[in-house]
Order: C-alpha cells, then sequence, then structure tokens
C-alpha cells in the first residue's frame, strides 16, 4: 500500500494514500473531535463542522473529514482559529438539539459530551435554558427508543441503514432546523442506527452497560458474525458487533443484537438432569444421570442405535459425539439436522468438484458483476449476507432472482424468475441450454478443467426452451435473459438454500447449479464460485467433524481401508465399513422396532422434521430416548432421560461458518445451573461405560486430535485461533488457510458435469388439495432460542400463513382470520395474511412456531440421493373455521 509522510501537531506519521486527515489522526492516537464521521463512507457528511484543522499553506481551516493526506503536509489542531470555529459548532449543537443529560440513558457514553469537554464548552440541563424542540418520542420498536429531541442531524442512521443494511428504512422528514429522523415499514429492527448514533437520540430499551466484554461468535444463523458479550456480574448485559471481524464487520441483525441475552438467562433453560416418571418429569443428580444412561445404552450397542447430533454446537462437541457413536456405541448410525437441508450440497458439490462447501469468501459477493440468487431469501434466513448482495447490486451488479416468492432482493433485482415451486430444475436446464446453443459456454475452461461435457449436452439435447417455460412458468424470453446475463457478465457467482435442497430432486438441482458455474468458467476465481447457504451457525463443522452416516471426519470414507486403519490407530478400536443410517432413516426404523435407542442433543425433529405427526410416532416406540439440550422442546418432551446443555456463551471451542471459517467460540458466563457442555457430558458418559479416549480436560485439546486426523484442519488450533478465524483447508500450521477453492484445479482433479433428467415434484395440487404449500424462515425466529426473546416474538408473534389476493377472494377469506390449512398428513389453524408476495396458487408458512407447527403438513418423502426430505412443496387446502 502506498503512503504518505505528514506531520500533525509536530509528530511525524505515515499514512495510506488517499486517506483523509481525520482518519490518519485518530489511528495515531491524536483526537479530533467528530460526530458525523463514518470511514466506510464513499463521501464525507461534512454535517457537524467539528472537525476543523489547520493546514500550513492554505488561507484558512478545513474540515479533517474531507481533506485527503499530502505528502509533506502538516496539520495543526489546536490553533485559535480551529478552537473558536469548534467551540461554535458545539454550542448551536448543544443550544438547539440537547436536553438534560443527567437522565439520558447515554449519559457518560455520549460523543457530545466528549466534544464539549474537549472544545470547552458547558452542557447544562435543559430546566436551565429554553430548547425549542418538543417532539414525541417513538417507542414503538420493542428494543429501541428513537428520541427526536436530542437528534444532531448527523446523519448517520440514516446512512448505515441505506449504504450498509441497504434497508432504506430511515429517513428525514422536513429539512433544517425542523428535520426529525423517522423510520418506515421496511425496518429490520437490526439496530445499526442505534450502535452507530452517537448521543442519546436512539438507545437501547432497558440499556446498561456492561463492566466487561468477551470476544465470541453469534450463535444464531450460519453466517458467522463476529460478537463481542457484555458483562455486569456474571449476566450478559450487551451485544455489539466485532468491528475487526471479516465477516460482518460490525453489523448483526436483530436476532443476533437482541436475541442473545435473554434466552441464555431465561427461566426456561434447563439446569439439572431430569428423567421421566409417569406423564412427567423428576430432577435427579448428574452421578445418577450418568449412571442410568450408561446402564441403559449398553444394552443398545450396535445397529440399535442411533445419535443425532448439533448443528448449533460447537466442532469439539461434535467430533466427541460422533466418535462416542462409532467408538463407545459401535455404530455409524450419527447424523445432524444438516441432513435436512445440506444433504443434497454434500452430495453434488461433493461429486462434481470434490467439495461440499461454499467455494469463495462472503467478502467476494460485492465484488461480482452478476449474482444469481436462487432457492433463497437471505435478507431474512441470513441479514447479513443479504445485506452484501444488497451492496452490490447499488455498486452495479446484475442481480438475478429465481424464487416464486417476491422476496425483499426482488427490488434490488435486474431480473426476476418467477419459477413455480419444485421447477428449480427445468429453469436451470433452459437456461443451461440457451447457453449451449447461443455459444455462451466457456469451453476453454471446460475442455482444461472439466470431464463428462457430453453427457451433460445429450441430457439438455431433449429439453427445449418451450418445455422450460411450460415446466417453470417462466415466460421463454425471461429464462433467454437470464442466460445471456449470467453468461456474459464475468465474475458471476450463485447463492442458494434449501428452497433449492429441499426436494425429492434436491441433489439433481445442485448439480444442475454446478453444472451452470462449470459451463461459465465461473469457478476458481475471485468473485465467481457457488455459495451454499446452510441454516445453522455450525451445521457446516458438524458435517466437517464426522456427523454423517457414511463418512468420517473431513469427509474421509469409511470404506477406504487405509482411512479407517488412521482412525482405528487413534482411537484404538475396529470401525465398521458399512455406512449408517441418515436421520430419517434412523426414525423410520424406529417406527419398525430396529432403532431402539437414540441419543438426540441439540436437534428437535418433533418440530423441524417433515411430517412430525410420524417423526413423533417414531420416538415414541423407542425403548430409551435421551435429550441433551438447553430447553425442555418438543422432542425433550417425549425423552425418557432429559440432560441439561451449556449455551454457546458457557464453553469453549470453535464454529465453522458457511464459507469454511472456523472461528473461537469464547466461554463468557459460568454455565447456568448445573448444566454441562455437550462434549463434557458424552465424555463423562463414555468414561462410565468403560471406553478410553474420552479424558480431554479442555475443548483446546479436542481440536488437537481434530488436527491430528483431518488434514482439512490439520493447521488449526485454538492458539492460532486467538488471532482470527482461519479458512479450512489448512493442513498445517504454516498455512494461513484457503479463502478460494478449485483456483487452478478441482480438488476431485476436473470438475465432473452430470447429465440431467426432470422430475416433477413427489406431490402437486389436484382436486382435493388444491394450493401448493412453501416454507421459508422468518427475519427474527430461528429455532427456539429467538421464541425464548419478547421483543422478537412482538415483530412476529404467531405463525401465518400468506395467500394471495385471488385465493383468498376464491376462499372468501379476509386478512386476519383464522383459517385451517389442511394436508394429507396434518390439519393447522393459523391467522391469513393476505398478500402478493405470495403467486396464485401457492402459499407460505415458516416452521418456527411450536404452538402451530407447519411440519404438520410437510411431505416427508426423499430426495433419493442424499435423504432430504422435500420440506418445501406440500399440497394443501385451506378451509375457513
Amino acid at each position: 500500500m502506498d503512503t504518505v509522510n505528514l506531520t500533525i501537531d509536530g509528530i511525524p506519521i505515515k499514512a495510506p494514500k488517499g486517506e483523509k486527515v481525520l482518519w490518519a489522526a485518530l489511528d495515531n492516537g491524536i483526537y479530533i473531535p467528530n460526530l458525523c464521521a463514518i470511514r466506510r463512507a464513499k463521501e464525507p457528511h461534512a454535517g457537524c463542522r467539528l472537525c476543523f484543522v489547520g493546514i500550513e499553506g492554505r488561507p484558512g481551516p478545513v474540515t479533517a473529514c474531507t481533506e485527503p493526506v499530502a505528502e509533506g503536509m502538516v496539520v495543526h489542531t489546536t490553533t485559535p482559529e480551529v478552537k473558536r470555529l469548534r467551540r461554535t459548532a458545539a454550542e448551536l449543537l448543544i443550544a438547539t438539539e440537547c436536553p438534560d443529560c443527567r437522565t439520558c440513558a447515554k449519559n457518560r457514553h455520549c460523543e457530545l459530551q466528549r466534544v464539549a469537554a474537549h472544545v470547552g464548552v458547558k452542557l447544562k440541563p435543559q430546566r436551565l435554558r429554553k430548547s425549542p424542540k418538543s417532539l414525541a418520542i417513538d417507542s414503538s420498536n420493542p428494543f429501541f427508543i428513537l428520541d427526536p429531541n436530542k437528534c444532531i442531524l448527523c446523519g448517520k442512521c440514516v446512512w448505515v441503514c441505506s449504504e450498509i443494511v441497504g434497508a432504506d428504512a430511515i429517513n428525514f422528514t422536513s429539512r433544517g432546523f425542523d428535520a426529525t429522523p423517522m423510520f418506515d415499514e421496511s425496518c429490520e429492527a437490526c439496530g445499526e442506527c442505534v450502535a452507530i448514533c452517537p448521543v442519546g437520540a436512539l438507545v437501547e430499551k432497558n440499556l446498561r452497560w456492561p463492566k466487561q466484554e468477551v470476544k465470541t461468535i453469534c450463535p444464531y444463523c450460519a453466517v458467522g458474525c463476529g460478537i463481542y458479550l457484555g458483562l455486569d456480574n456474571g449476566v450478559i448485559v450487551s451485544v455489539r458487533g466485532d468491528e475487526e471481524n471479516p465477516v460482518n464487520r460490525g453489523s448483526l441483525c436483530a436476532r443476533g443484537r437482541f436475541g442473545i441475552a435473554e434466552f441464555v438467562h431465561h427461566q426456561d433453560r434447563l439446569t439439572t438432569p431430569l428423567v421421566k416418571k409417569g406423564r412427567g418429569f423428576v430432577e435427579i443428580s448428574w452421578e445418577e444421570a450418568i449412571e442410568l444412561v450408561a446402564r441403559r445404552l449398553a444394552q443398545y450397542k450396535g445397529e440399535k442405535f442411533g445419535l443425532i447430533s448439533s448443528v448449533k454446537s460447537t466442532n469439539e462437541d461434535n467430533y466427541i459425539l460422533q466418535k462416542f457413536a462409532r467408538v463407545v456405541m459401535g455404530s455409524n448410525n450419527i447424523d445432524s439436522s444438516a441432513r435436512l437441508r445440506d444433504g443434497p450440497t454434500l452430495v453434488a458439490l461433493g461429486e462434481s468438484f470434490g467439495a461440499g462447501a461454499m467455494s469463495n469468501p462472503m467478502d467476494d459477493i460485492e465484488s461480482a458483476a452478476c449474482i444469481f440468487v436462487i432457492g433463497t431469501n437471505p435478507t431474512s434466513s441470513h441479514p447479513i449476507l443479504g445485506q452484501r448482495i444488497r451492496r452490490a447490486a447499488r455498486n452495479g451488479a446484475k442481480l438475478i432472482i429465481a424464487n416464486p416468492r417476491e422476496i425483499d432482493l426482488c427490488r434490488h433485482a435486474s431480473l426476476w424468475l418467477r419459477n413455480r415451486p419444485g421447477s428449480d430444475l427445468a429453469l436451470l436446464m433452459g437456461m443451461m441450454r440457451i447457453i449451449i446453443d447461443e455459444g455462451l459456454a466457456d469451453l476453454s475452461f471446460i475442455e482444461a478443467r472439466c470431464e463428462n461435457f457430453d453427457a451433460l449436452t445429450e441430457s439438455l439435447s431433449r429439453f427445449d426452451l418451450k418445455l422450460a417455460e411450460e415446466l417453470s412458468g417462466v415466460p421463454q424470453q425471461l429464462i433467454t435473459d437470464a442466460a445471456r446475463t449470467y453468461a456474459g457478465l464475468k465474475p458471476a457467482t450463485i447463492l442458494f438454500g434449501s428452497g433449492l435442497t429441499q426436494h425429492i430432486h434436491g441433489t439433481e438441482n445442485v448439480y444442475a447449479l454446478a453444472n451452470l458455474a462449470m459451463l461459465t468458467g465461473n469457478i476458481g476465481q475471485a468473485s465467481s464460485g457457488i455459495y451454499p447457504i446452510k441454516g445453522e451457525n455450525n451445521a457446516q463443522g458438524a458435517c466437517d467433524m464426522g456427523a454423517l452416516p457414511g463418512l468420517l471426519p473431513d469427509y474421509q470414507p469409511l470404506s477406504g481401508p487405509d482411512i479407517r486403519e488412521k482412525f482405528e490407530a487413534a482411537w484404538g478400536c475396529p470401525l465398521s465399513p458399512n455406512p449408517g443410517l441418515t436421520l430419517g432413516e434412523m426414525l423410520d426404523t424406529a417406527n419398525e422396532g430396529r432403532i431402539q435407542a437414540l441419543y438426540i442433543v441439540g436437534a428437535d425433529p418433533a418440530l423441524d422434521m417433515a411430517n412430525i405427526q410420524q417423526v413423533r410416532q417414531a420416538l415414541k416406540r423407542l425403548e430409551f430416548l435421551v435429550v441433551q439440550d438447553i430447553f425442555l422442546t418438543q422432542t425433550a418432551r417425549l425423552a425418557d432421560l432429559v440432560l441439561p446443555a451449556a449455551s454457546f456463551a458457557e464453553k469453549d471451542g470453535t464454529f465453522t461458518n458457511i464459507e469454511r471459517r472456523v472461528q473461537l467460540v469464547r466461554q463468557a458466563i459460568e454455565p447456568i445451573g448445573d448444566s454441562r457442555p455437550d462434549w463434557q457430558i458424552a465424555c463423562r458418559i463414555a468414561q462410565k461405560m468403560g471406553a478410553t479416549g474420552f479424558d480431554f480436560e479442555h475443548p483446546s485439546q479436542i481440536m488437537d486430535e481434530v488436527a491430528s486426523l483431518l488434514p482439512s484442519y490439520g493447521g488449526i488450533s485454538h492458539q492460532r485461533l486467538e488471532d482470527g478465524g482461519i479458512q479450512y483447508p489448512c493442513p498445517s500450521k504454516n498455512r494461513p488457510g484457503t479463502p478460494r477453492l478449485h483456483t487452478k484445479t478441482f480438488i476431485r482433479g476436473k470438475g465432473r458435469f452430470t447429465p440431467l433428467v426432470y422430475r416433477p415434484p413427489a406431490e402437486e395440487p389436484d382436486d382435493e388439495y388444491p394450493l401448493m404449500l412453501t416454507i421459508e424462515r422468518s427475519l427474527y425466529h430461528q429455532g427456539n432460542m429467538s421464541r425464548k426473546v419478547k421483543g422478537l416474538n412482538t415483530l412476529r408473534p404467531e405463525e401465518l400463513v400468506e395467500i394471495n389476493p385471488l385465493d383468498a377472494a376464491n376462499l372468501g377469506v379476509a386478512d386476519g382470520e383464522s383459517v385451517r390449512v389442511i394436508s394429507r398428513r396434518g390439519v393447522v389453524k393459523v391467522k391469513a395474511k393476505i398478500t402478493e408476495a405470495s403467486p396464485p396458487g401457492v402459499v407460505c408458512m415458516s416452521s418456527n412456531f411450536a404452538e402451530r407447527p407447519a411440519n404438520l403438513l410437510t411431505n416427508s418423502t426423499l430426495d433419493a440421493s442424499s435423504k432430504t426430505p422435500e420440506l418445501k412443496v406440500s399440497a394443501i387446502r385451506i378451509a375457513k373455521t
């Protein structure tokens, strides 16, 4: 980086060329007062007029936030003229905008107070002077308050909502002195405006200032945002974003900022082991619980036992759990709820590229020329990732959206392909046919780096554009435009989620995306590639650690004798070469009586799986069910024994996010009650059952064993991660990690094209069930954690079924009216929300509300390759109550 030499107040410093004087000074410990400056802003606001400095050779003071540094520049920050101008600006702000500091929540944490002290202006109570503002305070948001009387019109809230979040939910009403900020209905309650406000105009409700902070990782979605947990006497009182973390650069969503402290300290937390007695539970000691589970599980070793691991728990937890299943119980029946959405990704990207993971870092998205988003609504499910896409579109990227629903990103899109639910493969095959027919394929890339191209072209020869339109519902011209845009603009990237994978042809859908990327050469370079958007905070890590029935940790095949021998030597026991059962298969065989005992950790299949009535029946048929969790979930209610687990805030370990970044999770507080970390519980059970190799004292020791057996994690340790996350593969300690995969060659060697054949969904509308139900994640809820947060429940208090106005009119259903949603598997009573976001013939629900469980309705038919259920499409009808 080019630098320049300058002097500020007699101190010689270096600064990056083009840097503004303000930031050069602040970076070197020289304070220049400011209130409106934002380092990330493309253009400075220069509204507060507080950052004046003198520069030798200039006729008068200039604002430091607008002035770039120059070689040999001499800057003075304390000249009499500079002091006079700053004092005048501060007095004006205080006289017109600042009420009584003594009653303000930001007292002693206010930037205006700091500025006033620096320039020598005294702050006086409001009663001693007449304030010209008397505006209504807005407390409608459950998490924060807007007091426009305290607003200094710095514009930071408007800027961050527009330029970083991309929601454009805040604007000033009126102009000049009468200007005040106002929120509109597009507010996402993320709190970015609160975090950036320099005064007391925007503050959290019930604000408490922490006495210390602990750096860790958010436990919600798979983006893996860096956070600081603020503590006061062992209680979490605040959460703020980690500005140095490259994943989120300080930004957080509503769940991450406001949805943590309340669930961690919730009164419903499990605090002691519980054993089923009659229809209820009674408390027992840990000694009794360990004795009971060890004695009972000893009766079910081998194929009668299954373990469902947790996509919410740490890598260390998951590694120990899969080791427990294989070493102690002698069973490869180990899986996790990642199966419910990520199975097709693991299979298809694994076979096409050699790795079922995100190919590029999330940073690359904002530099892409074209972004194709299909089968996902990331501004709701993964908001910080969604913000990157919004920013990319504003920066000029062409955004293509393929989604039956009108999601938020559609307003930023160049093309919106409104395909029918379950028709993604037809749409993608149509796009590939256009690319091949019009000579848009990157034949040099295909020749050099891929194989089986002829098989793909042969399969597409029988699939023309007319058929693609007929099956997908997308007009031929739009399919053609999308194909030309994606193939013609490089680099181009693809993002997809569960809307693409949760189908009986989910694996074929992902094969099609891999084909599309290879066909155009959009893989292996910056800002290209494929981004599978996984659901939970450690869905990637759970799979990496071996919570899969057919693969050992790091996706090493059970069938490989050399691989098995390596693990057998390390673990001191023989391993079966036969793949175990997947999550759905375990529950199916439980219904048949073949699986007789299940150990379920941090998963809630009785709520999250398709056709949960059948799932609950299977769980009830088990001879022994032990559930380990932080709350008494729907699944835990059916257990024989419930073990209280520590939350993410109460243990050390690591999470691996969707871009393969391994990051440290640090213990911030003591475990609630007598709860314990998952790894520690499993180790105690293993030792009670006489197993060796489970005598770990700290998760860092577990990661050391992981590094010794998993080539991709070979160079990763807790000590290295203290300096920041590492993107695997990182095979040795002298390697920095791998931000981008497949740069020179695919992990499997050559990328493999897969021929495609279209198949319709397992269940389509008919006369009895004329509507199609699809499931989508809410912006404010994810699992049982968010349901424990009062404010998030205020923003989304109940399950709704979203219906198009035409369908509602035909049914005679009014907005807010209670209706019954009926499928072949169950009935759910919910309120109707009339919205054009759903197309005619399609209704939408979420799956977060145990009291109105949408998964009573969903279809459990499996994708044959990945064993992922078709959660995204179910035929239903709606009846008035």
